[in-house]
């Protein structure tokens, strides 16, 4: 995919600060939290809610940042990866840029040919949130962010109250609690967290070789413009079906798109709305391992194809299959979609998204 030319830093803050209805002045910065042992500890920004670092010890308790991302806020303005962000109003893909809610017809910014990804151009991973509360020491730190999202947004109506918190919830535990509540009209909602995962350490090299399974026994097929047909379909008997541990890479040279990679949302087993297993990722190397809990009905598998040259943190250089994000999720393109589970979110109503990632090694 093409980029455009950087723009400068602070051009862009001051892009992301005029399109608020409440454009008063933030200060963006980065905030850390540790456990008290010292050997797990996570990044934050308040610029997009960013994830930006997580350190975690393998079995001989070395410690090795696990996310790719920039040591400056200039990477993340100027990135095309959404590294780390928290992003939405609507995450991954919606159809032709257009939807039509309770008779009325939306038209959304188009930024992935003739649709609309991950919120717009300037969706809620490229603008700043207010630091509601940091509480950095104690047994359980966190940080909450919130965001004001005003009706029109990027096409989207009402008006969206949005609050992120990251949390250190045990002692090697990180959480993330997403809630949104309409305030003013019906709207999509369908937000995630855009981490890329490397449990070798970022920079590491490929994650082909670590083992992934997913608590998914279906699918959701996409056609050539990777927008869902409406289908769910199996995954058994496919290159999808990673319902026992497997190797990142075993399928590679069958995925579509002449070995591209994965990026297909996953039908995640269980009772929707409950917090569940959603995935389990290990590198054999490091014996680091992560798993994964949510409440979402889907979860998209990227691993990271069009990242190429990417320059990160530690000047370390990124490649393609150097990550992969496991983005818990509503299924994409629902709001076209009323066979799938709904995505929207009603004035009063609160939309409430959990994660739970427990690191082991």
């Amino acid at each position: 995919m093409a980029r455009a030319a950087p723009l400068p830093v602070a051009l862009l803050l001051c892009l992301a600060l005029a399109g608020s209805a409440n454009a008063e002045r933030k200060p963006v910065g980065f905030y850390g939290l540790k456990n008290k042992k010292g050997d797990f500890s996570i990044k934050v920004t308040n610029w997009g809610a960013t994830l930006v670092s997580v350190l975690v010890p393998d079995c001989q308790g070395n410690l090795a940042d696990v996310i790719l991302g920039y040591d400056t806020l200039r990477g993340y303005v100027n990135g095309t990866g959404s590294f780390g962000a928290t992003v939405g109003r609507v995450v991954n893909r919606i159809a032709k840029s257009r939807f039509v809610l309770d008779g009325k017809a939306y038209r959304l910014f188009r930024n992935d040919g003739n649709n609309s990804i991950h919120g717009g151009h300037r969706g809620f991973g490229k603008v700043i949130w207010t630091v509601k509360e940091y509480v950095r020491d104690g047994d359980t730190p966190y940080i909450t962010f919130f965001y004001h999202s005003f009706d029109g947004e990027q096409g989207f109506p009402g008006d969206l109250d949005v609050y992120v918190t990251y949390q250190l919830s045990g002692p090697y535990e990180l959480s993330i609690r997403m809630n949104a509540t309409a305030t003013t009209k019906a709207t999509p909602v369908n937000l995630a967290n855009h981490a890329y995962w490397n449990l070798a350490g970022h920079g590491s090299g490929d994650v082909l070789e670590h083992e992934l399974q997913l608590l998914a026994s279906r699918y959701t097929p996409l056609d050539d413009t990777k927008i869902p047909t409406g289908q769910v379909v199996p995954v058994a008997g496919t290159m999808y079906d990673f319902r026992t541990p497997t190797p990142v890479g075993a399928h590679m040279e069958i995925v579509p798109g002449g070995g591209g990679g994965y990026d297909i949302n996953f039908a995640v087993d269980g009772q929707q709305d409950a917090m569940r297993k959603v995935a389990f990722v290990r590198d054999p190397e490091s014996g680091r391992a992560l798993e994964l809990w949510a409440n979402q009905p889907g979860v998209q598998l990227y691993t990271s194809n069009w990242v190429s040259n990417e320059k990160g943190k530690a000047g370390e250089v990124y490649e393609q299959y150097g990550a992969l994000c496991l983005e818990t999720q509503a299924y994409p393109d629902a709001v076209n979609h009323p066979e799938f589970p709904s995505s929207i979110v009603r004035p009063g109503q609160v939309y409430k998204h959990g994660m739970l990632f427990k690191f082991s090694n």
